[in-house]
């Protein structure tokens, strides 16, 4: 308890790493402007304590989009399984969007910026994701070569999500943004036949 009666939120001890994640994300959800102090503040430790864990706010950024790379993937696919039909992928397109839209600060944190091929663990958890993505296609279309297909379809899915993002395109209600995704897909599809 602090002087003014209030209970201040603290981490448990052994998840100091996690606290101050949770502290970042709710403010970078939150459009406040963060440093390694600000954080430790909201995460309620001391200035130091963030530093046993990041380097800089450029570490925290990258543990932040791991973060976000995991939890997209998990939106993807809750158990982890690539798709085996087109219907299952273009579902992925539409959860994909959705998240986007969902999170839009942690989204352009994960994707808005260059991507640092020196963070190992950003690196793997964006592979994992295109892996996904790429068995997902082998699985919808076997007769395709899933490299180039499944970059186009990241390409058509991340362009959308962008351009909601952007405000070019109408965010309106989940099943109009449904409805988009689904019909870009259907009208690929048809130039491909």
């Amino acid at each position: 308890m602090s002087g003014t009666g209030t209970k201040r939120e603290t981490y448990h001890h052994g998840a100091l790493r996690s606290a101050l994640l949770d502290a970042a994300s709710a403010m970078l959800e939150a459009g406040e402007a963060f440093s390694l102090r600000a954080v430790a503040r909201r995460a309620g430790v001391s200035q130091t304590a963030p530093y046993r864990h990041f380097a800089d706010r450029e570490a925290l950024e990258a543990a932040l989009a791991v973060r976000g790379f995991h939890e997209l993937r998990r939106c993807l696919s809750p158990d982890g399984a690539a798709a085996d039909s087109t219907e299952e992928l273009i579902g992925f397109a539409v959860a994909y969007v959705r998240f986007a839209l969902d999170r839009p600060a942690l989204f352009t944190l994960m994707f808005g910026q260059e991507c640092d091929d020196q963070d190992d663990e950003r690196v793997r958890a964006a592979g994992e994701l295109r892996g996904l993505l790429t068995d997902s296609v082998r699985g919808a279309f076997p007769a395709a070569d899933a490299e180039a297909l499944a970059t186009t379809l990241w390409a058509l899915t991340h362009g959308l999500a962008f351009l909601h993002l952007d405000g070019k395109l109408p965010a309106g209600t989940a099943e109009q943004v449904e409805a988009r995704v689904r019909g870009s897909f259907a009208t690929l599809r048809a130039l491909a036949e």
